[in-house]
C-alpha cells in the first residue's frame, strides 16, 4: 500500500458490498477505525431502519480497517482472518449511523505472538451509534493473523 493510498482507499476498492452500501471510512488509525452508513431507504428493514445486514457490513468493515491499520506492516508474512464474531441490537437504529471499532489488545504482544511463530488471536469491540450518540449495536470480532506459508 503506498503512502497516498489510505487504508479506507485499499478496503473501499477491495470490497465490493462497502461500496454498494456507501459506506465511508472517517477515521482509520491503529488506535481507532470510525465509519459511517447513511440512511438509505432500499436498505431498511421492516421498521424503517438500516436492515441487520448492512449494520454488520458496517461494524465488520471498522473492525477489518482497525485490523490491516494496526497490523498492516505485517501483512507480507499473515492474513488477517475473522474467527468468530456476535453482535448484540440494544437500541433501534433508526438514520445516518457510525461505527467506532477499537483493538482489545495491544499491538506488541500480537506481534510478538507472530514471531514466535504462533497465529496470534485478538479480539476488536465495535459500537454502532446513531446521531444523536445512543449506541444501538455493539459487535465483537476475535480475528487472527495467518502466517503464510
Amino acid at each position: 500500500m503506498s503512502t497516498e493510498t489510505t487504508v479506507g482507499d485499499m478496503l473501499s476498492a477491495s470490497v465490493p458490498m462497502v461500496r454498494t452500501l456507501g459506506i465511508t471510512y472517517l477515521e482509520t488509525t491503529a488506535e481507532r477505525a470510525v465509519l459511517s452508513l447513511p440512511d438509505q431507504a432500499e436498505y431498511h428493514n421492516h421498521i424503517g431502519g438500516p436492515h441487520a445486514g448492512a449494520m454488520f457490513t458496517l461494524a465488520e468493515s471498522a473492525s477489518g480497517a482497525i485490523v490491516v491499520a494496526a497490523f498492516g506492516d505485517q501483512l507480507h508474512r499473515a492474513v488477517p482472518l475473522p474467527v468468530t464474531t456476535q453482535m448484540a441490537f440494544k437500541k433501534v437504529a433508526k438514520g445516518d449511523l457510525t461505527a467506532t471499532a477499537v483493538l482489545a489488545r495491544p499491538i506488541a504482544e500480537v506481534v510478538a505472538e507472530l514471531d514466535e511463530g504462533k497465529r496470534p488471536e485478538f479480539p476488536v469491540q465495535v459500537e454502532i451509534r446513531r446521531a444523536d450518540g445512543d449506541v444501538t449495536s455493539e459487535m465483537s470480532v476475535v480475528w487472527t493473523l495467518r502466517p503464510n506459508s
